[in-house]
């Protein structure tokens, strides 16, 4: 039974997505969070119904007897999460343009990843973006160069819905009419599933005879389709299988594996956890496995679970507080409702979850991030991955600063000749209005203090420790 409509406040939020064409199953998913919400539902995960995970299978040693069924890898399909906008850098287009290496995109290096795969292996492979109405347009005019991408005349895009924000004070649907367009949000990432079945491109991929998907950011460029990986989940019977890898001080804030009191796997996001448990949280020793967001899906099983629970999944509830413009501190408070991916893995019969090494996971949230993809502590390798320098096992941490980093077209005018060598670096902090010269070589921890006043590093110097620039 459809859960729309049941009280005036629901239906305000119905009507609303009524008029923007929404599908029924997606304002079905969003009410079951709105009503969760609407009875003080914190949406929090706490430590007293969680446990550790320990042992997994390791992607580095556990081996595949026998390879993996050619047949199998035929029947795969390629996703990409492609929603984001660039607008934390400073851009208002789709986050997956950006360059990442000179004259190469992000989308540039995910469609060389899939061509080359399809090149080793026969395989049809097709790619499939997810994106969101802001980052459609920006993505196919970016394919555009590789006309060979699209197979079995399957599209090589589809939308994710969007959702209303709702005020904190009383809890209806914000009004923003100097910017009307503020008034919605996407549902995060775990609108996947919703949006493969509202588009009808599950049902295509199920008709074509496609079975699995590897789904992954497409900001993630260590994310390639392993045939190993796929052989795994086929051999374990798994219909949903998560790769993790070991928490760094770097991710102590993100994500992590957990088991629930059942057994099931669950994933706690940062949103999840009481405020006095972050501590614990945050304990890399404890909670040892972070959720990397690569994702493997059994689509049969998927259709199955869809059809059970009318159309959408019931993930946990994340609750986003923020305020309507996200650019003005003083504008109303929202809260935006939201799932994450990730937390499927309990709804599944047989999820499993397996330990990949740090090279399958080198993303790009920030301008912090983005100077180290750009650097020698990153490896462009022939198939369009970027993954850590094999002198390296984790990233090294960096911090800009936001002041005069932070926007994409600033942090590229203190970098005029490139990035410095970071590939012996641990950590980089730079205060101040600092640039970087040619040949410039980071070792080690390293602060660099600036000024408001422009400074530069000069060509060629080697920095170790602290230094004024």
């Amino acid at each position: 039974m459809s859960l729309t409509s049941q009280t005036p406040l629901d239906s305000s939020f119905s009507s609303k997505m009524d008029e923007a064409s929404l599908p029924a199953a997606a304002i079905d998913a969003f009410h079951l969070h709105l009503e969760r919400f609407l009875a003080g539902e914190s949406g929090t995960l706490g430590g007293d119904r969680i446990a550790p995970v320990d042992d997994l299978a390791d992607a580095e040693t556990m081996g595949v007897t026998g390879g993996l069924d050619p047949r199998i890898l035929d029947r795969t399909v390629v996703i990409k999460l492609n929603g984001g906008l660039g607008t934390g850098m400073g851009l208002e287009s789709a986050k997956s343009v950006i360059e990442v290496r000179p004259g190469a995109t992000f989308l540039d290096l995910v469609a060389r990843q899939v061509l080359s795969l399809r090149s080793r292996t026969g395989s049809r492979i097709p790619l499939l973006l997810m994106n969101s109405f802001r980052t459609a347009k920006d993505s196919s005019d970016a394919l555009e160069p590789y006309p060979d991408l699209s197979v079995d005349g399957l599209p090589l895009g589809f939308l994710q819905h969007r959702v209303p924000k709702i005020r904190v004070d009383d809890g209806s649907p914000i009004r923003w009419e100097a910017e009307p367009e503020l008034e919605w949000c996407p549902p995060g990432h775990g609108d996947l599933y919703t949006a493969l079945s509202t588009t009808r491109v599950l049902d295509r991929l199920l008709d074509t005879g496609f079975e699995y998907a590897f789904v992954s950011n497409s900001d993630n460029l260590g994310a390639v389709l392993e045939p190993n990986l796929l052989a795994h989940m086929a051999r374990a019977g798994a219909d949903f299988m998560m790769e993790v890898a070991d928490r760094s001080p770097a991710d102590r804030k993100g994500g992590h594996l957990c088991r629930l009191s059942d057994g099931r796997l669950a994933l706690r996001e940062s949103a999840q956890c009481p405020t006095e448990e972050a501590d614990e949280f945050q304990d890399i020793n404890r909670y040892r496995y972070f959720n990397t967001n690569n994702i493997w899906l059994s689509l049969p099983a998927l259709a199955n679970l869809l059809e059970r629970h009318g159309g959408f999944l019931p993930m946990d509830t994340i609750i986003n507080r923020k305020t309507v413009d996200p650019r003005d501190p003083d504008s109303p408070a929202v809260v935006q409702l939201e799932t994450a991916m990730g937390s499927a893995i309990s709804l599944f019969d047989h999820a499993i979850a397996v330990r990949v090494p740090r090279r399958r996971f080198s993303p790009v949230k920030n301008t912090d991030d983005l100077l180290g993809v750009r650097s020698d502590a990153f490896e462009l390798t022939d198939d369009g991955r970027v993954v850590l320098s094999k002198e390296r096992s984790a990233p090294p941490t960096i911090r800009l600063d936001p002041r005069y980093f932070k926007l994409l077209d600033a942090f590229d005018r203190r970098f005029p000749e490139g990035p410095p060598s970071l590939v012996r670096c641990t950590s980089l902090r730079v205060e101040g209005d600092v640039a970087f010269g040619e040949g410039v070589v980071i070792e080690g921890a390293v602060a660099i203090r600036g000024s408001e006043e422009p400074s530069r590093v000069p060509d060629g110097a080697i920095l170790r420790g602290n230094h004024r620039a």
